[in-house]
């Protein structure tokens, strides 16, 4: 078989995989998507796409980390969380992914109210600190999701703008 064709095979199975990834936690999204994308120029031999572009979408790829960090912290910070919520909600977030999407879903909200609670004990003030690192974590997954298809754009205009 061609190595072009595998190439670009593992190019899609790879930005397939990075798109599930952005809503699973289990995956490393970001990273299939980029290895997909880098897949894809080494199928034409970086003829069009290059390691400029490549350097470029890898920043953005390397934002979604800081995106993900920032997050999270920035949205309980906005609704008064504590740092036990915060680490309660990271708690919360990995434990959630062995329970499936519900899990993904409850587990930051579950981890940061067990966090600030167990700061406060104030059932009013942990479920508004909960209901923060929710919304930070939600809003962090809609900007990944939005830089992954930067990312994706980026390598298209570049690739058929040549």
């Amino acid at each position: 078989m061609d190595t072009e064709i595998l190439l670009w095979a593992l190019a899609a199975i790879l930005v397939l995989a990075g798109f599930a990834g952005l809503v699973m936690p289990a995956l490393p999204g970001i990273i299939f998507i980029f290895a997909g994308l880098a897949a894809a120029a080494w199928a034409e031999g970086f003829a069009f796409v290059g390691w400029k572009t490549l350097s470029v979408i890898g920043i953005l790829a390397l934002l979604t980390v800081v995106v993900d960090i920032v997050s999270g912290a920035l949205g309980a910070k906005k609704f008064g969380a504590g740092k036990q919520a915060i680490i309660g909600a990271a708690i919360g977030g990995f434990a959630g992914i062995f329970f499936g999407f519900p899990g993904i879903i409850l587990g930051p909200f579950i981890g940061a109210l067990i966090g600030e609670l167990l700061a406060r004990r104030n059932l009013n003030d942990a479920g508004y600190a909960a209901v923060g690192t929710w919304i930070g974590i939600v809003v962090g997954a809609a900007l990944k999701i939005a830089i992954a298809f930067t990312m994706i754009g980026i390598f298209i205009l570049v690739r058929f703008l040549r």
